[in-house]
């Protein structure tokens, strides 16, 4: 019997490219096979995974898909609308940048865009239902970023309205996961309004602790901001349903911090690693997760800033595996049991 955490599995997302093996889905699965992983994790934006509207649409398509990747030896472990999702909210600040992320026809229109996002996300909840899928992945999207240090002084209300319009946005998206059967995860990640537990918390009072409200766990976000990953789990664990395994460091610096200094990845005290190559004490969290019967996929994301991502999609399956834990059927101490009953023990208490 194991501890309930399947794995290993892959994130596509930072691999796709036109070459093979990163075209299309059947590439895409043999090679994930080929290193060792037992899942894939699917991006929704683009052509080379899934296209997403006829998934929500068709079940023939949708058993297509499960066929080619059981063919090739692997599962769909999730699907991701993280650039959709980011498009649910956007702050007019960012409005020329996130444009990139829709079609041609709505670059320049942020209500059409917000509602093209909106229905991304429906269409995601329908196709991960067809799929038969438990969690999707998701970013929540960010209008209150550019207030985040306070700096003028944040005005009174501010921040209770941007949760609200936040809450507005995505409770219908919400109300369609519910219907699908499907959690939606919120990646908690910097940029984004939902980027801590202090944050998820503001959303999920927003959002009346909707039950399809979940998160999206990925310790290396939390390394960089300096947050107790660990104790973050004892915390939240009844609400993370979905797991990023990446690492990450932090190295205190004299020239700069957790903001970065406007460096590159590479020059900065926090970096994102391969896994083993950074800080994150992995055999914690896999322990912890276990301890609390985390029944979701590990999923390795790469984003390492020294590391080529074939070194490190080919060192990962490997490094999952032997962080996945049997979870133990009996006490170690079983043997030396003895019997009781009702009576026995009021006696070992001097009570009768």
């Amino acid at each position: 019997m194991t501890s309930g955490i399947r794995g290993p599995a892959i994130f596509l997302a930072q691999f796709l490219s036109a070459d093979a093996p990163f075209d299309n889905l059947k590439n895409q699965a043999n090679w994930a096979a080929s290193l060792g992983y037992k899942g894939i994790q699917l991006p929704t934006l683009g052509p080379q995974c899934i296209d997403l509207q006829r998934a929500a649409e068709s079940q023939t398509y949708c058993d297509e898909l499960k066929g080619i990747c059981a063919e090739a030896g692997v599962a769909i472990s999730e699907l991701s609308t993280h650039l959709q999702g980011q498009l649910v909210a956007v702050h007019p600040a960012f409005d020329s940048l996130f444009d990139d992320f829709a079609p041609d026809h709505l670059r320049g229109r942020p209500q059409a865009r917000t509602e093209w996002a909106i229905n991304q996300l429906k269409l995601a909840a329908q196709a991960s239902r067809r799929l038969g899928l438990e969690s999707h992945a998701t970013f929540s999207g960010a209008l209150l970023w550019p207030y985040l240090y306070p700096w003028p002084q944040r005005p009174a209300g501010l921040v209770e309205e941007g949760f609200a319009e936040l809450a507005r946005r995505w409770l219908p998206i919400l109300e369609a996961f519910d219907e699908a059967g499907v959690d939606l995860c919120y990646e908690l990640h910097p940029s984004e309004d939902l980027h801590d537990g202090a944050t998820f918390e503001r959303f999920l009072a927003a959002v009346g602790d909707h039950p399809r409200a979940h998160i999206l766990y990925d310790p290396s976000h939390m390394l960089l901001q300096q947050m107790d990953y660990l104790g973050f789990i004892d915390r939240y664990h009844p609400r993370i349903r979905m797991f990023h395994v990446k690492d990450a460091e932090f190295r205190a610096d004299a020239r700069s911090g957790v903001y970065g200094g406007y460096q590159a990845w590479v020059d900065r005290p926090g970096r994102f690693r391969s896994l083993g190559d950074g800080q994150i004490d992995f055999k914690a969290i896999f322990s912890k997760l276990t301890q609390y019967g985390y029944q979701g996929w590990a999923v390795l994301e790469w984003e390492c800033c020294l590391k080529d991502s074939a070194q490190g999609a080919a060192e990962g399956a490997g490094f999952i595996e032997r962080h996945l834990i049997t979870r133990a059927e009996r006490a170690f101490d079983d043997f030396a049991g003895v019997t009781t009953s009702a009576s026995r023990n009021r006696g070992l208490l001097g009570l009768d």
